[in-house]
């Protein structure tokens, strides 16, 4: 998957969960941004994620990684 992707599941997640979305592109060095969900957040890379990196993320956002 890439951060690409991951914005637009986290934005599907989101709205289906009833929660708030936000995304920053700007907030971050280079290809990075930041993404809110509710009340937490974690910073997103353009290119493609890790499975570490993925699994780091999504415990960041709160969301179990089979919901999302």
């Amino acid at each position: 998957m890439n951060g690409t992707e991951f914005v637009r599941r986290a934005k599907r997640y989101a709205k289906r969960t009833g929660q708030s979305f936000r995304f920053e592109p700007g907030h971050g060095k280079g290809s990075h941004g930041r993404l809110w969900i509710g009340g937490r957040y974690t910073t997103v890379q353009r290119g493609e994620l890790p499975k570490g990196t993925l699994t780091t993320m999504l415990r960041q956002l709160g969301v179990d990684r089979r919901n999302f």
